[in-house]
């Protein structure tokens, strides 16, 4: 079964961007840890990031298109992209999202999540182990 694994803004610059924050793992090493959690539970995992609302749109209509399971880290469009919501809130397979960092424990601003409402969960705060988490959440919903 297929996975896409979208990431919004800033993420392609892990490892350099706030290590105290987000990690030393970079996002190519990350991208490579996905797709093998994937897998070894039977996906094929697609990683894709963008720092462009319109693509990180795009993908979530195709995803909802073609009915596949997205896990999303909308990164700074989780707090105001609408129109990330709209389209996430599209998708006919789950949508699980993700973050490196607590946004909880992090400033106010980050506190508020337009997407959680649309989601089918919300895993945070665990560094790179959100996103296995979530693959493996992923595996429970199908």
């Amino acid at each position: 079964m297929r996975l896409l694994i979208l990431n919004g803004p800033n993420l392609a610059r892990l490892g350099t961007r706030e290590p105290g924050i987000y990690g030393s793992t970079t996002y190519a090493e990350l991208a490579a840890i996905c797709i093998e959690t994937a897998r070894e539970l039977g996906f094929e995992a697609e990683v894709r990031q963008t720092d462009d609302e319109a693509t990180l749109i795009s993908w979530l209509h195709e995803a909802a298109d073609s009915a596949i399971p997205v896990i999303l880290n909308p990164a700074a469009f989780t707090h105001y992209s609408y129109a990330v919501r709209d389209a996430a809130s599209q998708c006919t397979a789950p949508l699980i999202e993700v973050h490196l960092s607590n946004p909880l424990a992090r400033e106010e601003f980050r506190h508020t999540s337009v997407i959680s409402g649309i989601a089918a969960g919300t895993i945070a705060g665990f560094g790179v182990d959100s996103y296995r988490l979530a693959i493996r959440a992923m595996v429970g919903l199908l």
